[in-house]
């Protein structure tokens, strides 16, 4: 089975864990299998919530967060209002 290849800035919801269900953006990729997401609200930037690529299910429906994705700066409201944004 092979991974899907998961960048900064996607958008994608936790398939596993207490946060199942839960829409993420993912801020850092870490070595494989790893990445580090953040919603906002209870996974805030100063505290990225660890996860397994396989644990996530990709929304290639939802455009990525290009702030995230080009490195500017950006802020929890401002992910938490992109997420919200979205209706996710």
């Amino acid at each position: 089975m092979s991974e899907t290849r998961f960048g900064l800035g996607d958008i994608v919801r936790s398939r596993a864990g207490r946060d199942k269900g839960r829409t993420f953006v993912i801020v850092e990729t870490l070595e494989e299998p790893w990445v580090r997401v953040c919603d906002g609200d209870l996974r805030k930037l100063e505290r990225p919530k660890r996860k397994k690529i396989m644990h996530l299910m990709a929304c290639p429906h939802l455009p990525k967060m290009l702030e995230v994705a080009e490195g500017e700066p950006v802020c929890d409201a401002d992910i938490r209002k992109y997420l919200k944004k979205l209706e996710v």
